[in-house]
């Protein structure tokens, strides 16, 4: 599997249904690199169970019946050295989702995603890399786009003018879902070049990750 850590990727698991709990536990938990390391039910028991599993990621469901997914994600990113989440959906709260990633998430899953197809992400997650894929990506943008005018297009047009040329094109290519490597190919850059772009990038537009930078561009266009 690309991407994967040195140690087993800790992950956390929050979602309200039982059966899914111990579900996504017995997959992820077939997978070598990948450390299952606690299951909560309700988002008012993440920090607690941050604290005392320490995970790389967190899995985290959106609607839970005490805190949401989204203020529970919120929170974590608020952190000084938080985990990565990845948002559960259905695909039924693309909205939701869409709100999830501007408060920090670092994309979102299908939870009936081959089981492959998650335990990729998660590693991926936990490395940095982007773990959406471009076509659920520009899905998701679609759906918000179809309720008309975006409001926040002349702010993301007015952020990514901080940008100049060479880090415009490297957020570009972040939107659309590319990894490190295959940015560094297309620009003619070392990986190592392509990772100093990004924390030009995540500190002159005041943001935390790659998925973010995506939410952005995809709002100026």
């Amino acid at each position: 599997m690309a991407n994967v850590m040195p140690d087993p990727v800790r992950v956390l698991i929050v979602d309200d249904d039982a059966l899914v709990r111990a579900g996504l536990s017995m997959m992820l938990g077939a997978f070598d690199e990948i450390e299952v390391v606690g299951a909560v039910a309700d988002g008012t028991e993440v920090a607690g169970a941050v604290n005392t599993h320490r995970p790389h990621v967190v899995l985290m469901d959106i609607r839970m019946p005490g805190m949401d997914g989204l203020t529970a994600t919120a929170d974590l990113r608020k952190r000084r050295d938080p985990p990565e989440v990845i948002v559960l959906t259905t695909f039924d709260t693309d909205e939701h989702v869409r709100r999830a990633m501007r408060v920090g998430a670092s994309g979102f899953l299908l939870k009936h995603e081959p089981p492959g197809d998650i335990a990729r992400a998660v590693c991926r997650a936990a490395s940095g890399e982007p773990m959406f894929t471009p076509s659920v990506l520009r899905q998701v943008m679609g759906m918000a786009a179809a309720h008309g005018e975006d409001p926040d297009r002349d702010r993301a047009r007015l952020a990514l003018k901080r940008l100049s040329p060479s880090e415009g094109d490297v957020a570009r290519l972040i939107a659309g879902g590319r990894t490190n490597q295959e940015i560094g190919a297309e620009l003619n850059m070392s990986t190592a070049t392509v990772k100093a772009y990004m924390t030009r990038i995540f500190t002159k537009l005041e943001l935390s990750n790659r998925t973010q930078v995506a939410i952005l561009v995809h709002d100026a266009r």
